[in-house]
């Protein structure tokens, strides 16, 4: 079973289409990054996931249930945009206060745990309005797993977050998914996003163009070996009539994406009276990829 199945869904806003028939698979137990530019529909698709917006046509089934289901609706968690919490209450009360809006009965316990889970239990008596922006962040989290989702759904959770935050924040994701959660994590810091994804969909213009595993993008990520040397424009020459992808890319590297080893390019390189000052192998990762995806579209 797939904890959602979207098919041929659109949204329109007046003149606008926001989505056109956008389709998407999560498998229950992901963590499912969900990549797009800005006006792309990844905020109109997961509002919609939630129900906090009506499609304009196509289906979206939750755990092979509509999405429209009361009993389906009480298994998603969501954080869009920024957690309603009240500035000058502490952490603790609003997590209380969110318990008894959800009828939790062990309100108490579910809070601690959740608490702990999210590395927020020393500041549980914070006033709101007091913490970071991490901080903020977690409170969110924590909100949207009060009464044990099975689905969450997060929008764009690590924005804005220092390293510390964001190492923080992998650590949460990856073991609220470990509990069997499945996790929708919409985020433009697509380095972070690599850390822990285990699904991707890259969505552009309201439409799906890409669903994959990160087995599949790893598989898909070119290796390549990068070097340098005093005549760049020389050794790009040289090993054009040698190879047959041979690019000169950012901060003075040449790149040589044929299977070869870098020990074949020196010795090549130095039958021609060329002298490598630097050479390296390395591999694309998802932000190269999904850049390259969206140039060649």
């Amino acid at each position: 079973m797939n904890a959602i199945e979207i098919k041929s869904l659109t949204k329109n806003f007046k003149e606008k289409q926001a989505l056109c028939g956008l389709d998407m698979t999560v498998p229950v137990g992901a963590i499912y990054g969900f990549i797009g530019e800005n006006g792309s529909g990844k905020s109109t698709t997961e509002k919609i996931i939630c129900g906090l917006i009506h499609e304009s046509g196509g289906t979206v089934k939750l755990f092979g249930k509509s999405h429209t289901d009361p009993d389906i609706r009480a298994k998603v968690g969501v954080l869009i945009e920024a957690p309603g919490c009240f500035p000058n209450m502490s952490v603790w009360n609003n997590m209380m206060l969110q318990a008894a809006n959800l009828d939790i009965s062990n309100a108490e316990q579910e809070v601690v745990k959740i608490l702990k889970l999210v590395r927020m239990e020393g500041a549980a008596g914070n006033k709101y309005k007091n913490c970071s922006l991490g901080m903020k962040q977690r409170i969110g989290i924590a909100m949207a797993l009060l009464g044990n989702p099975a689905l969450l759904v997060l929008d764009e959770p690590i924005n804005g977050l220092d390293a510390d935050g964001m190492r923080i924040m992998r650590e949460v994701l990856t073991d609220i998914s470990k509990s069997g959660t499945t996790i929708v994590i919409s985020s433009h810091i697509l380095g972070e996003l690599e850390k822990i994804a285990t699904h991707y969909g890259i969505v552009r213009g309201g439409k799906m163009i890409k669903e994959m595993t990160a087995a599949e993008l790893e598989a898909d990520c070119r290796t390549y070996v990068a070097l340098q040397a005093k005549d760049m424009s020389r050794v790009k020459a040289i090993l054009s009539c040698k190879y047959s992808r041979v690019e000169e890319y950012e901060a003075g590297y040449i790149r040589v994406y044929d299977a070869v080893s870098p020990e074949v390019i020196v010795s090549y390189l130095y039958e021609n009276g060329i002298i490598i000052t630097e050479i390296g192998t390395s591999k694309i990762g998802l932000e190269e990829y999904y850049i390259d995806l969206m140039e060649g579209k």
